[in-house]
């Protein structure tokens, strides 16, 4: 049994009744995306308060018990801690590292959407900002899970919030490369992020769209646009050829 403060916390917020929404909302049904997951019923603001309380006394080994937890919001807290332990490192670049090596090795447990965008770009993007990228391009192409897919994209927003946009249109050209139909949560990462590059760059958005938008996957378009003006988003969408 986890003895972690941090897990003994969580266990004393379940919440049964919105345990039962939460499984709804995050597809655990048979042939769902989230399929077989168990909630205790903490949402996320919750989950970050205890986190913020529990992170500094949160061991490495404390997080292996977590990460490995069939609750979605144990997982989730563990992310978030390792988030937070990375974050006060700063010039450590030892316990940085180790934070890294952590997430990667633990992948199979980021298993589903929420676990990859609250952690993923916090940890991976933040590390990969001065140095070579390649892993996120390998994530994105041959990830075993359409999370591992998923984290190769998100990854990117970090970039983003750096100006460095060449990253989330390379990424999304892989998944446009990849055999149709794309998952949709694939394509709301996709267009999500690219979306997010057009408020950098409206133009660059708009220039990248004009050659593919016929044969992207439509909830990608749809992501993608979604801040022009509704006349413009009509009309991308009008002429658009389904695949």
């Amino acid at each position: 049994m986890n003895s972690s403060k941090l897990y003994k916390e969580i266990l004393t917020r379940q919440d049964p009744d919105q345990a039962v929404n939460l499984a709804r909302f995050f597809k655990t049904g048979k042939g769902q995306y989230g399929e077989g997951d168990k909630f205790l019923g903490i949402k996320v603001p919750l989950t970050r308060e205890m986190v913020k309380q529990c992170w500094a006394e949160t061991s490495f080994g404390d997080l292996e018990d977590c990460i490995r937890s069939e609750y979605h919001e144990v997982r989730l807290a563990a992310l978030l801690t390792l988030v937070q332990i990375y974050k006060h490192a700063k010039k450590d670049v030892a316990l940085q590292q180790q934070c890294i090596d952590f997430y990667l090795s633990h992948s199979d447990f980021i298993n589903n959407w929420d676990l990859v965008d609250l952690s993923c770009y916090e940890l991976l993007g933040t590390w990969l900002l001065d140095k070579d990228r390649r892993l996120l391009y390998d994530l994105a192409r041959d990830g075993k899970t359409i999370w591992e897919q998923r984290i190769g994209m998100v990854s990117t927003m970090q970039f983003l919030r750096h100006g460095q946009l060449d990253d989330t249109y390379a990424i999304a050209e892989i998944f446009l490369a990849k055999p149709q139909p794309l998952h949709d949560l694939l394509q709301k990462a996709a267009g999500w992020l690219l979306r997010e590059a057009g408020k950098r760059d409206e133009q660059r958005l708009k220039n990248w769209l004009s050659t593919r938008y016929k044969s992207m996957p439509r909830t990608m378009l749809r992501y993608a646009i979604e801040k022009f003006p509704e006349e413009e988003r009509i009309r991308w969408m009008m002429v658009k050829v389904d695949n």
